[in-house]
């Protein structure tokens, strides 16, 4: 089926939590939980959610200043936020809207128009080319500016570009729907190194179908091997017995034309550049 959209919910208040856990869940999301700001910035830097509803009130740091720091982090720079807040004070939100949040709601809220919010914002991010739809990683011109960003103004990063080799016949093999659910998952095991290896400060996007890495070049060798061997590791999960079994697809098999494309692979089409 395909990646369900990722939405990462910052709410102290567990009931409000616990009905939108509940009730996103329902619309096949795939929902986290904090509560409380700084665990919140760690969940949004572990898992990459689409969108994260943020409370302001919390009991450590405000969702103002939560907002801030994910702001200021590159990993999730570009996650887009909704407050979520008791007040209805228009300085209130004029404040959250500087810090570079997407919208605004003020409870008491009616659900559905706050799932018509998430909605909107996911399709703007799209539609404006700024996430790519299957993974809801950034895209197009975020990608292209972080790496100019690293390559004039950072002496130790390294930009490394992985591509899955073999998805073109895996994909006319098994189809569409089966393609998106490979790349997601190539998304997932990108994301999973990087917050289990990488830094606050490394980046993950998509151009043309190109996953674009950015770290430190003294991680960069880890980084790389760890994305290549977890991805080999779990993608035989993606194919049928007797394929993953032989190692990879037949295409035209009996024919002149017989082709082996060996199973896919995730691993970076050159070398670590230095920045």
């Amino acid at each position: 089926m395909p990646e369900k959209k990722r939405l990462l919910i910052v709410e102290d208040d567990y009931d409000v939590a616990e009905m939108l856990l509940a009730f996103f869940q329902s619309k096949q999301y795939e929902v986290y939980h904090a509560d409380s700001g700084m665990n919140g910035i760690a969940a949004a830097h572990a898992h990459f959610p689409q969108v994260i509803l943020l409370d302001v009130m919390m009991p450590d740091i405000d969702g103002y200043e939560t907002c801030r720091r994910l702001r200021q982090m590159t990993l999730t720079r570009y996650i887009p936020v909704i407050f979520l807040t008791q007040r209805d004070e228009r300085a209130n939100k004029v404040k959250g809207l500087e810090l570079g949040a997407d919208d605004y709601i003020t409870k008491p809220f009616d659900i559905e128009e706050l799932r018509l919010r998430v909605e909107s914002v996911i399709r703007r991010a799209t539609r404006e080319n700024l996430h790519e739809p299957r993974t809801g990683l950034p895209s197009g011109p975020l990608v292209e500016e972080e790496m100019a960003r690293r390559r004039y103004g950072q002496s130790d990063s390294a930009e490394m570009h992985f591509r899955v080799e073999g998805y073109r016949a895996y994909h006319d093999v098994y189809g569409f729907l089966a393609g998106n659910d490979v790349f997601g998952y190539a998304a997932k095991i990108i994301q999973q190194v990087i917050s289990e290896h990488g830094t606050p400060d490394d980046f993950i996007g998509i151009i043309d179908d190109q996953f674009v890495v950015l770290t430190t070049a003294v991680r960069a060798d880890l980084v790389r091997h760890a994305i290549d061997q977890r991805f080999r590791e779990g993608v035989r999960a993606f194919y049928n017995y007797g394929d993953a079994e032989q190692g990879g697809i037949r295409l035209d098999s009996g024919s002149d034309s017989e082709q082996f494309v060996p199973l896919m692979s995730l691993h970076p089409l050159q070398p670590a550049q230095q920045g």
